[in-house]
């Protein structure tokens, strides 16, 4: 696709839309990627998610929460312990800082659960509303757009947006994608991202919205070649 100098917002909508539904055909799996079997470990697992990936989040996760299973056994963790525990994820110290002191906040103002409202959850230390969004649309069904590395380079690309503010882009895929779909449509971003428009070189060739994408064409165009790019 040749992008228009001018797209109207209506087109733009309407692309976007379109791409979405392509993306949930070829990517009829797309979930959070993070395991979790409640809203307290979600919001910890998002948390050591920065800055590493979701797979060594998953392998460090299970010893965790089988050494601190809620809010409190956390808020009263050994801090020398715990960074251990959480060496693996990379900004160890940091990332035990914000753990610990998310779940004293819990504690002491929320009963030890985690609250299911944005205001709430992003006075929590080391939670900003990409961390909310993915806890409150994954763990609580309240839809929200994650702007994450994969949605912020895809959004660019796919000219849904020149901003590199994730509020802002926020604001403009909400405009585009109708609510009830803002988590799917951020985890099928995610997923494309992961798995097909690479951060270095996208697999054009393979990816199944080209025809729409104004960056196609920067990647790899030999269909067999970008077949062999894309991880399953």
């Amino acid at each position: 696709m040749t992008a228009p100098d001018v797209e109207s917002d209506l087109a733009r909508t309407r692309r976007a839309r379109r791409i979405d539904r392509a993306l949930a055909v070829r990517y009829p799996d797309a979930r959070c990627e993070l395991d979790f079997t409640s809203p307290f470990e979600l919001l910890v697992a998002t948390v050591l998610s920065a800055q590493t990936t979701d797979v060594r989040v998953n392998l460090t996760t299970p010893i965790l929460f089988a050494r601190y299973p809620d809010a409190a056994a956390l808020a009263g963790a050994n801090p020398e312990e715990l960074e251990e525990i959480l060496r693996p994820t990379g900004f160890f110290r940091a990332k035990a800082r914000s753990v610990m002191g998310l779940s004293r906040e819990l504690v002491e103002r929320f009963g030890g659960e985690v609250p299911g409202r944005m205001a709430d959850l992003v006075t929590l230390p080391g939670v900003g509303r990409k961390t909310a969004n993915v806890v409150l649309g994954n763990a609580f069904g309240v839809p929200g757009i994650t702007t994450d590395t994969h949605v912020m380079r895809l959004s660019k690309r796919l000219g849904y947006t020149a901003s590199d503010d994730p509020l802002v882009v926020e604001k403009e895929l909400d405009a585009l994608i109708p609510r009830k779909d803002w988590t799917m449509a951020s985890h099928r971003l995610i997923f494309h991202g992961r798995r097909t428009c690479f951060a270095r070189r996208p697999a054009c060739g393979a990816c199944p919205v080209a025809a729409m994408c104004p960056s196609a064409g920067i990647g790899e165009l030999d269909p067999a070649k970008a077949a062999a790019m894309v991880k399953a």
